[in-house]
């Protein structure tokens, strides 16, 4: 019965075409995630930290990578969703894709555009990691334990089979896309 099903399915698509596509999403963050709640952003965690604590805290050293310096592909919503638009306007393409920047970076970036938007709304100038961490406004806790040998350390997409399609899409750094974001969550009060 099922065989038959299946035949007939394809004798009734003979000829039709529809698309079929499927995002593999990266790190996602932006506004209207506060609903995930623990598994929402870094960024959104960093901003409440911060509003709270008056600092971001960042796992220490781990893995063979420096205090801050794990690696994640981190992508604005603003460019997932040009990414799905880009796909809706283009019916023809249809796969299995990555969707991240194509472009790894450390959690103190994370951090420091966190931590340097409030500055800016508060008039104030940006000031560099070390500087940051030296005043106390980034402060770096042990790795720990309980994630050790479970944790990856390093995450970037793969962007070749998207790009092959003919999306061009720039995405957003770090400290673009926390920026904007930051001062979306400022406004929300």
């Amino acid at each position: 019965m099922r065989r038959e099903c299946g035949l007939d399915f394809q004798r009734a698509m003979a000829g039709k075409t529809m698309q079929v596509v499927g995002f593999r999403y990266f790190n996602v963050y932006g506004p209207h995630e506060q609903h995930k709640a623990r598994m929402a952003s870094v960024a959104f965690h960093q901003f409440n930290q911060f509003r709270t604590e008056g600092k971001v805290k960042l796992f220490g050293e781990y893995g063979g990578y420096p205090a801050g310096s794990q690696m994640r592909d981190f992508v604005y919503i603003d460019d997932v969703v040009a990414v799905n638009l880009w796909f809706f306007d283009h019916p023809s393409v249809s796969g299995i894709f990555n969707l991240g920047t194509g472009r790894a970076q450390p959690f103190n970036d994370v951090a420091s555009a966190v931590v340097n938007t409030f500055r800016q709304l508060d008039q104030q100038p940006p000031l560099s990691l070390e500087e940051l961490s030296a005043q106390g406004l980034i402060e770096y806790v042990p790795f720990p334990d309980a994630l050790r040998g479970k944790y990856q350390c390093y995450t970037q997409a793969d962007l070749t089979a998207l790009r092959a399609t003919g999306c061009t899409h720039a995405f957003a750094d770090v400290q673009t896309g926390v920026a904007q974001y930051v001062q979306w969550l400022a406004k929300q009060g």
